[in-house]
């Protein structure tokens, strides 16, 4: 999935805030970054209406899968799928794994430097830290506390100041 380089986009603020909002609620880093980013590409797929290609190029509307309840992880209300296929708690969607290098390629590469993603990932840290825990387990409560009133400040401000300028033509 190629973002816009050189944006830190909403689906990247999605998905360091959704990280850090698992990690406050006792996920260990690398599976709170695999929810952040999968609910990243949930909430993504939603908005296009979780329409995916055809074979013949159409779109279609996506069925949802019927997964045992040992597939599903819930972190307060939400869920997202774990990967069958991995030790640690690795969540999936689409039938794609959301690991480390997923996450790496997606969201961190896009603040430049590691340096810069620790800075931010802090910040990310800072402000679900500033909520109690019944905002953070409520998916609703999350996205319109937490998510929403900041997802364009945070994207404009952690452009300027974290991600890479454009690479010349």
């Amino acid at each position: 999935m190629v973002r816009n380089q050189g944006r830190v986009t909403r689906f990247v603020v999605m998905a360091m805030l959704q990280a850090a909002r698992a990690k406050t609620l006792g996920l260990p880093q690398e599976s709170a970054q695999s929810w952040g980013l999968n609910r990243a590409i949930f909430y993504e797929a939603a908005k296009r209406g979780f329409k995916q290609p055809s074979p013949t190029g159409e779109e279609t509307e996506r069925k949802s899968s019927h997964a045992t309840p040992a597939a599903l992880y819930r972190l307060g209300d939400d869920e997202a799928f774990r990967d069958p296929a991995t030790e640690k708690l690795t969540f999936t969607i689409g039938g794609q794994a959301q690991t480390d290098a997923a996450f790496e390629r997606q969201v961190a590469s896009r603040f430049g430097t590691k340096e810069n993603f620790r800075i931010a990932w802090d910040e990310a840290m800072r402000i679900v830290g500033g909520f109690d825990r019944a905002i953070l387990e409520s998916r609703q409560g999350f996205y319109a506390d937490v998510y929403k009133p900041r997802r364009d400040e945070l994207s404009d401000v952690w452009t300027l100041a974290y991600s890479p300028p454009p690479k010349k033509r």
